[in-house]
């Protein structure tokens, strides 16, 4: 029995002749958050669509808690505990905040009576730091907002794990902070964390280990620090005047 809450075996996927997932292996373990990066069109968002389900592999295996996923609908994955957020936020414009967050309590695993899924909704919402916009339409937050509640509707899910899409991409340095306390909370509270981001220094101040994909293959993986020093790392992907911001 693996000790990994999610394990990737050989998975392999094309789109024509752009390969975006080749003989990918690596695991993640429960409670562990695990930053992904690499250039635009390395497979990184495809990754976490095949982890979800809403891609299927070309050949290879995706493990959940040592169930293999590869025949599971993104519905049945969400059911077992994963759920992701989009580097766009796509909430129900038109519904409230809390209309927005009371949906994703469908999705959790455990099924609950309505009135135990408005008080997780409202204990989502309390979290990310949304109790102001409770009654807002999700139209008419600000970017930064529209972010928290795709958080929030992560959170009202009960996942074990959430996979985050660029979810710091397009803030401000100064609404970043808010960003990460959130994230870090999750990962306090023992939600497993998988995380795409190009704001190198938002992802390390969080992430345990860090993977670098480029044309579908690992580049490098392990400790942040060693990742973002790595040679091929820095020609692919960073550039030879990167620099951790702060540092």
């Amino acid at each position: 029995m693996s000790s990994d809450l999610i394990g990737i075996k050989n998975l392999n996927k094309s789109f024509g002749s752009v390969v975006v997932a080749q003989s990918l292996s690596f695991g993640v373990k429960k409670g562990e958050a695990f930053g992904i990066v690499g250039p635009n069109g390395a497979g990184k968002s495809t990754l976490l669509n095949l982890i979800n389900g809403n891609e299927i592999q070309d050949s290879g295996d995706v493990f959940f808690e040592d169930i293999n996923m590869n025949k599971l609908k993104p519905a049945q994955r969400s059911s077992l505990g994963i759920s992701r957020t989009f580097q766009i936020p796509r909430p129900f414009a038109d519904m409230s905040v809390f209309e927005n967050v009371l949906v994703a309590t469908n999705f959790a695993p455990q099924k609950e009576s309505a009135k135990m899924r408005q008080e997780k909704a409202i204990e989502a919402i309390e979290r990310t730091g949304l109790s102001e916009y409770f009654n807002t339409p999700a139209g008419k937050l600000r970017l930064l907002d529209r972010k928290r509640l795709e958080l929030s509707r992560a959170v009202a899910s009960d996942p074990k794990i959430i996979l985050l899409d660029e979810i710091a991409g397009g803030l401000t340095e100064s609404e970043l902070p808010a960003l990460l306390s959130i994230i870090t909370g999750l990962k306090d509270n023992g939600v497993t964390i998988i995380w795409i981001e190009h704001i190198v220094h938002a992802l390390v101040s969080v992430v345990d280990r860090l993977m670098c994909i480029a044309g579908g293959s690992i580049i490098a993986i392990g400790d942040p620090r060693e990742v973002l020093a790595d040679p091929k790392v820095i020609e692919l992907y960073l550039g030879n005047d990167f620099q951790i911001a702060g540092e």
